[in-house]
């Protein structure tokens, strides 16, 4: 085990508040885990806004190294399904919060955690991904299981300027759907236009409860990454048969909603978890974002940072000022 200090991003608690600092540490005091991995990239998701800014008790136990993602080559491995050399990829598995994550040039993991490069996608455009172009995909993989095709009509993305809606405009528009993208940023209409979406929605139109449990039916599907009143609001737009991918709260965590949208048009509601998902079809899902996520798109809604930016960057999040994705370069600090 090497002695050699690496530069991590450590959070601490202090008189009940979280403190981030960039700090020097050893692979001795990394967490357990049979894969030893050099980071080379992470990125920024919600989820590292609240736990940086300790939001939600996501991390119980400090001092701590958070990030959800990372991307890398694995250094040293006691997991025979990697070998020093490797390039990998982690999103999910609680890393982040339970477990030391990505705001790290290393990082100690399970191997059953990892997935390998997929090919066609370099270790930074994996983290131009991340968990919220992962959660994407799966939401369009849960749609297309539940019958969703080009030639059902139109499909609707909330929070469209955000890391999932992003992604998922850009995947939607790749497959041949036409795109309605919702979003309360005006100066966005173009970037969500240039990403593929036919339509945008100002998001206060959907934002509010809605004041029938049925509206006129519009939607074929929907990606909603914004959660609470917005959800319960698309719901009884949603055509006969139709399905909502829930994916995301950043509008709230609770619903007021009726049974009317799934007694009297058969909407189906599917959650949507990159969390826990199963290895297999995580696999799946790097496969098709490697084959069915414009490359050009991508790189036009990614940005890049460097470790010390991170902790700015993190409030802004919560607060809807990060457009597309965010890629963390690790090796920069």
């Amino acid at each position: 085990m090497s002695n050699e200090q690496f530069s991590a991003l450590v959070l601490e608690e202090r008189d009940g508040k979280v403190v981030a600092a960039i700090q020097q540490l050893t692979e001795a005091q990394l967490p357990a885990g049979d894969v030893t991995v050099q980071v080379r990239a992470s990125t920024l998701n919600y989820k590292d806004g609240m736990v940086l800014n300790g939001i939600g008790r996501l991390v119980r136990t400090y001092p701590h190294v958070p990030g959800v993602d990372f991307a890398g080559v694995v250094v040293s491995s006691q997991n025979p399904d990697f070998q020093a050399g490797d390039e990998v990829v982690l999103t999910g598995w609680r890393v982040g919060e339970m477990h030391w994550g990505g705001y790290s040039q290393k990082a100690r993991v399970k191997g059953d955690w990892l997935v390998k490069r997929p090919a066609g996608l370099s270790l930074s455009q994996t983290m131009a991904i991340g968990t919220a172009g992962f959660t994407a995909m799966l939401a369009v993989q849960a749609l297309e299981s539940h019958g969703l095709s080009p030639d059902k009509g139109e499909v609707l993305v909330t929070g469209a300027a955000g890391g999932v809606g992003s992604i998922a405009v850009a995947i939607l528009s790749k497959l041949g759907y036409q795109v309605a993208a919702s979003t309360g940023r005006v100066a966005e209409h173009d970037y969500l236009h240039g990403l593929g979406a036919t339509v945008i929605i100002d998001r206060a139109e959907l934002s509010s409860p809605p004041k029938r449990p049925l509206a006129a039916e519009r939607w074929a599907g929907v990606i909603d990454a914004v959660g609470g009143s917005t959800l319960a609001s698309v719901l009884t737009a949603v055509k006969y048969g139709g399905s909502v991918a829930s994916c995301g709260l950043a509008g709230g965590n609770e619903m007021t909603t009726t049974v009317l949208p799934f007694l009297l048009r058969g909407v189906n509601l599917l959650g949507i978890d990159s969390v826990m998902c199963p290895k297999a079809a995580r696999v799946a899902a790097w496969e098709r974002l490697a084959r069915d996520l414009p490359q050009d798109k991508l790189d036009a809604l990614t940005s890049h940072a460097s470790l010390k930016d991170v902790p700015a960057l993190a409030e802004k999040i919560l607060h809807g000022q990060v457009r597309g994705r965010l890629v963390i370069d690790i090796e920069e600090i």
